[in-house]
């Protein structure tokens, strides 16, 4: 039975290795991964997700974030990625991702991981490339299926 998340913000950027910036729309394109985002590509990291519980988490520690900080493209909620097998498939609108790897090593001197000693990104990520395109937004309905 499929379950449900929502999409809390969709995050782009121009350039690698900064924070993204919240957009009211993304248009993504199979095999490549968001129009304009600097993470697009043929590779299998075309679009990288992070739940807004786990960023709520490093808010606890006395940080202030938003949305797109950890340079996550689509922040979710309702939704525990790292639980979820590579291979998996969500489906967001129209678009469809498959799940190709669970966290990353953080990138050198992380300004986060430097603030509070820790950084979720590399436990709790969620790396995918895109298999159908189309276009979402944060009201985009979404779900997944084990």
């Amino acid at each position: 039975m499929p379950k449900s998340f929502s999409i809390l913000s969709i995050n782009t950027s121009e350039a690698k290795g900064v924070q993204k910036t919240p957009v009211e729309k993304a248009v993504f394109r199979s095999g490549h991964g968001i129009e304009g985002d600097a993470h697009a590509g043929p590779w299998h990291r075309q679009v990288s997700l992070l739940a807004n519980e786990d960023i709520e988490t490093m808010r606890g520690k006395g940080i202030e974030i938003a949305c797109g900080d950890f340079a996550e493209n689509i922040t979710t909620e309702g939704i525990e990625l790292a639980a979820l097998p590579i291979g998996t498939r969500l489906h967001l609108g129209e678009v469809v991702l498959e799940v190709t790897q669970i966290g990353k090593e953080c990138h050198h001197g992380c300004a986060i991981y430097q603030a509070v000693g820790d950084c979720v990104m590399p436990r709790q990520g969620m790396f995918t490339k895109v298999i159908q395109g189309g276009t979402i937004s944060s009201d985009s309905v979404c779900y997944y299926d084990l």
